[in-house]
């Protein structure tokens, strides 16, 4: 190991949090997304699929829309022996009713690799939540009662309305029945609209107490929970929009953890630190994550406890699946987004920093020092 390497190991200081570097969440990284690399980053995680196994995705608004294609998804599919699921939308569309949604489904091909559900289609069920500051409880499809472990398999892009769209999105709105759907729209004011008067922070921060619910539900005894960011088609649109804008910067890679704060944090950061290039421009998804305060929902979902903004980022396309240890990362697979403490970007994804001198940065969602 290098020998600044062994003294950022050794000096680094954490301000605020009180926190080590393996106190961290461990988000898993490959740079290759294909259908095999999928499965790979899944088993990273150390956390084999057991009972009836749920695997939540977007089916796309339309064929131009880009969700995870089913030959992407379909080996992770059927090494987990899992069902495809998803809700119907509330806003109106092919896919607002049951019958329009199985359609979709058939054109898609997603019925010719794996059974598929649609956990609204035979009505909703309450779960609790645990921040009741918006809404008081989270509607879902009542189908989710039929599983005992869910893959939250989300494409990572912008969205028209909550900036940007992972993971935390895909937990909330994404399970979410219809009314589910309005009553985090709409921040607990209506069960059957999606429009009301509340703030677009109100918005972000109901979106991550249902997150925060369906995890809650999914860490009771006998079930569990993990997830997976594909950062692929990176348009400033969501794969609610029939035709999204075109992407404007290069596929990134996938990357998977336990912790879904953890995971929407490191994506977010590969975004807005994203090198600009000909013919590669992150400006236009940056742009859109700020002007909706897309960010907030990390900050809201680390303080009431979902999950943490700390992340230890591990290649896994450096050393073998085998070799990982979760509670002792390699620190030559470790990989690095720095910012300056007024949000200038310093490294992307960087495999060392040994380059960084002395001062105060945020590593990886970390407050940290360098002393050298």
């Amino acid at each position: 190991m290098h020998l600044i390497m062994k003294k950022f190991l050794s000096l680094i200081v954490a301000f605020g949090f009180g926190v080590s570097l393996l106190a961290q969440s461990n988000v898993y990284f490959t740079s290759e997304i294909s259908a095999d690399a999928l499965v790979r980053v899944y088993q990273a995680l150390g956390v084999p699929a057991s009972g009836s196994v749920a695997v939540k995705i977007s089916t796309g608004e339309s064929a131009k829309s880009n969700y995870l294609r089913p030959e992407l998804i379909y080996k992770l599919v059927n090494e987990t022996g899992g069902t495809i699921v998803e809700c119907n939308t509330a806003y109106g569309g092919v896919r607002d009713a049951t019958p329009g949604h199985l359609m979709v489904i058939e054109q898609r091909g997603f019925n010719q690799i794996a059974k598929v559900d649609i956990m609204d289609s035979e009505g909703d069920m309450v779960i609790p939540v645990s921040d009741t500051t918006w809404i008081k409880y989270d509607i879902v499809g009542s189908h989710l009662a039929n599983y005992d472990f869910m893959i939250n398999l989300a494409h990572f892009k912008g969205h028209a309305r909550g900036g940007y769209g992972g993971v935390l999105k895909n937990q909330s709105i994404g399970v979410a029945s219809r009314s589910g759907k309005c009553n985090i729209h709409t921040a607990g004011e209506s069960t059957i609209t999606i429009n009301g008067s509340n703030t677009q922070d109100s918005f972000l921060e109901s979106m991550a107490a249902a997150a925060q619910a369906v995890h809650n539900y999914f860490k009771q005894d006998g079930k569990n929970i993990v997830y997976i960011d594909v950062m692929n088609n990176l348009s400033v649109d969501c794969d609610c929009n029939p035709l999204p804008a075109a992407p404007e910067i290069a596929d990134i890679g996938i990357l998977a953890s336990t912790d879904p704060v953890a995971l929407d944090k490191a994506c977010l950061d590969l975004i807005f630190e994203y090198d600009p290039t000909p013919g590669n421009n992150p400006q236009p998804l940056i742009d859109r994550i700020t002007e909706l305060h897309g960010t907030h929902i990390i900050d809201y979902a680390d303080s009431i406890g979902l999950g943490t903004k700390q992340y230890n980022l591990i290649d896994i396309d450096w050393t073998g699946i085998d070799e990982i240890d979760p509670q002792n990362p390699d620190p030559e697979s470790l990989r690095y987004n720095v910012f300056t403490i007024d949000g200038k970007k310093i490294l992307h994804n960087a495999k060392s920093l040994e380059s960084l001198p002395t001062g105060v940065y945020i590593i990886n969602g970390k407050k940290q020092a360098i002393i050298k």
